[in-house]
C-alpha cells in the first residue's frame, strides 16, 4: 500500500561543480575540438535554454521514436522493475526535468518502497526546479539534488541501499566505446553488490528509420544542431554565420552509430574572440556535433558484463526499436 502523504521535505542540494565549470569546460572543448582533424564538439553544448526547448520539440516529432518507445516500455514494466529491484532509492543520471522517471517513481511509491530520490545533472537551476517539483509530488521521499557531471561525480551520489540508477533516453549512446567502458566501470565501482542499473538503449535498425529520426522533415533537428553555433557566438564572442552551415545526419554502418554534423556551405574564416582563436572551414568541411550509438542485445550485455553487471531483465517496445535492460551489480 502507498505510504500516507505528509508535508514535503525540503530538497537537499549538493553542489560539486564550481560556478565557472560550464565556461571553463566549453572553452576547453572548443579549443580542442575546433583544432582537431576532423573538427568535433561534444553534444552537451546543444542544451542551452533554446536547445532544450528544441529537443523537447524533437521528442514529439513523428520521426523521433526513442522517447515514445521508452515510455511504452516503462508504462508496461515499471511495476515489474519495482518488484524485481525492491529499490528504496532511485538515482537518475542526467536528470534534467526528471519527467522520464515518474513512471518508475510511481511504481516504487505504490509498492511502498520509495524512501529517497536522487537527481544528478550539471544544471543547478534546472535541477532545483525539477527536485522542488519532485518533493511536492513524492512527499514520502527524501529528495536530493546533486549538481555534478555523471562522468566525474558518481562516487558522490548518496542513497539508501538498495539503490537503482536510471540512465535513460539512450544517453549512453553519446559516449564513445572507451568512454562507455570507463563510465560503466565507475558506476559499478560506486554501487554495492546487489544494486541495480536500469539502462535505456536505442537498438540497431534499418538506416532509413534511423536517419529520419535525426533529420526530420520539419527541420527541427537541423535547427537544434545549428543551435550549438548560437551558443558559441553568445558565450565565446564567436562570429559563426549560422546560416552558412547545413545539417547532416549519416549512419555509420561499421560503427553502428548516427553522426550529426554541420557542413560549411562555403569557405569561411571564423574568429572566437573570448579564446583569441581563429578557425578556417573549407567549403564542404564538416564539424561533428554528435555521435549516437545504436546497440544490439549481445553487445550491450557484453559491455555491461565487462564492467561487472549481469543483465537480469531485457524489455523492448512492441516495435523492437528500443530496449530497457535491468542489470545487477555483482
Amino acid at each position: 500500500m502507498p505510504e500516507p502523504e505528509g508535508p514535503a521535505v525540503p530538497t537537499t542540494v549538493d553542489v560539486h561543480l564550481p560556478p565557472d565549470h560550464a565556461a571553463r569546460s566549453l572553452a576547453a572543448d572548443v579549443r580542442a575540438g575546433l583544432a582537431a582533424t576532423p573538427k568535433a564538439l561534444p553534444p552537451k553544448w546543444f542544451y542551452d535554454a533554446r536547445g532544450s526547448e528544441l529537443f523537447e520539440a524533437i521528442t514529439r516529432l513523428p520521426e523521433y521514436y526513442p522517447t515514445r518507445a521508452e515510455a511504452e516500455i516503462l508504462t508496461a514494466h515499471a511495476a515489474d522493475i519495482a518488484q524485481v529491484t525492491g529499490a528504496h532509492t532511485l538515482v537518475e543520471l542526467g536528470s534534467g526535468s526528471s519527467e522520464k522517471t515518474r513512471l518508475l517513481l510511481d511504481a516504487l511509491r505504490d509498492a511502498g518502497l520509495l524512501h529517497r530520490i536522487v537527481a544528478l545533472d550539471v544544471s543547478e537551476t534546472a535541477l532545483r526546479e525539477a527536485t522542488a517539483a519532485l518533493s511536492a509530488e513524492y512527499p514520502m521521499a527524501d529528495v536530493r539534488a546533486v549538481v555534478g557531471d555523471f562522468t566525474e561525480h558518481l562516487a558522490l551520489v548518496p542513497g539508501e541501499p538498495p539503490r537503482m540508477v536510471a540512465f535513460l533516453g539512450s544517453t549512453i549512446g553519446n559516449l564513445l566505446p572507451d568512454e562507455r567502458a570507463k563510465f560503466l566501470g565507475a558506476l559499478r565501482g560506486t554501487l554495492l553488490p546487489g544494486e541495480w542499473l536500469l539502462l535505456g538503449t536505442d537498438l540497431v535498425k534499418d538506416e532509413s528509420t534511423l536517419v529520419r529520426a535525426y533529420d526530420d522533415s520539419a527541420g527541427v533537428t537541423a535547427e537544434f544542431n545549428r543551435n550549438v553555433l548560437h551558443v558559441l557566438n553568445r558565450e565565446l564572442s564567436a562570429d559563426f554565420d549560422v546560416d552558412a552551415f547545413e545539417h547532416v545526419a549519416v549512419w555509420d554502418a561499421e560503427r553502428e552509430w548516427i553522426e550529426m554534423r554541420l557542413r560549411s556551405v562555403r569557405a569561411q574564416h571564423v574568429t572566437i574572440g573570448a579564446l583569441d582563436m581563429a578557425v578556417d572551414f573549407a567549403e564542404g568541411e564538416e564539424l561533428r556535433t554528435e555521435v549516437s550509438a545504436k546497440f544490439r542485445r549481445e553487445g550491450i550485455t557484453e559491455e555491461l558484463g565487462a564492467a561487472g553487471f549481469t543483465v537480469h531483465r531485457w524489455w523492448t517496445d512492441p516495435g523492437n526499436r528500443f530496449a530497457l535492460s535491468l542489470s545487477r551489480a555483482e
